[in-house]
């Protein structure tokens, strides 16, 4: 099997996917600023153990992310040290719309992705929809208000658990450029994705849709956001909120 390094391997998309390697019998290290059970210590910030971190790997999964360096920063320093070790396949997760959505942390990953493209290293990326967890985020952090505003805009919520599940069938496999997005299984109205968090989380309080200017509000309304085609996710948004809450909508 292949010897891995996965970077962010301690993050949302990481865990899951680094146990996913595991159990398929991968030799799984996680880059980590902190000495750890199955961790090998390295600072994608300031370059320090990266090289050696990265040695003997033959794939690197680049899941670290949201860095004030940004993600082009971030992914200079591991290509550097993957052409110096001879890393034969870097596997990168990204978010659909990076291309068509002008949002500034957009930009940072659209960067991180036109560098391994141009880096001359085998690689896959791998773009997904938002995660359940940011879009129940946005009507939690409404808390304090007297009601929920949910945008004009509909998203395509996808589990951790199905992009992770796609993360280590690509890392497994041979290098394929960029690979198809993937979605969750349905594309649905803020308003209605509101509506089942509210019942959920027993918010009782009225939800109210707004319309947001900007260029990267109409890019979204434009469904810039979504994947068209069959979904490749399979956990609904309303099962999240199940497991999370243990209350069905």
């Amino acid at each position: 099997m292949t010897s891995i390094l996965v970077t962010g391997g301690t993050g949302r998309p990481g865990r899951p996917t680094v146990e996913l390697l595991r159990s398929a019998g991968h030799d799984v290290r996680v880059l980590s600023r902190h000495e750890g059970p199955g961790r090998v210590v390295g600072d994608l910030r300031s370059g320090d153990g990266i090289r050696e971190a990265v040695t003997g790997a033959g794939t690197v999964v680049h899941l670290a992310t949201r860095n004030s360096f940004g993600d082009g920063a971030l992914m200079r320093t591991l290509l550097d040290a993957s052409h110096a070790a001879g890393v034969g396949h870097v596997v990168y997760l990204s978010i659909v719309g990076v291309d068509r959505i002008p949002l500034g942390y957009y930009r940072q990953k659209l960067e991180a992705e036109h560098l391994l493209e141009s880096s001359g290293l085998p690689h896959t990326i791998l773009r997904a929809t938002q995660f359940h967890e940011l879009v129940a985020g946005l009507f939690a952090a409404q808390r304090f208000l007297p009601v929920v505003f949910a945008p004009k805009i509909s998203f395509q919520p996808i589990a951790v658990g199905d992009v992770a599940t796609r993360l280590a069938e690509l890392a497994g496999g041979e290098p394929a450029g960029r690979a198809p997005d993937v979605g969750g299984p349905e594309q649905l109205p803020a308003r209605e994705l509101a509506r089942q968090w509210a019942a959920a989380a027993s918010v009782h309080r009225r939800i109210v849709p707004v319309s947001v200017p900007g260029r990267t509000f109409a890019a979204v309304a434009a469904g810039h956001n979504l994947v068209p085609g069959p979904a490749f996710g399979t956990t609904t948004f309303a099962d999240f909120l199940a497991a999370r809450y243990g209350a069905s909508v």
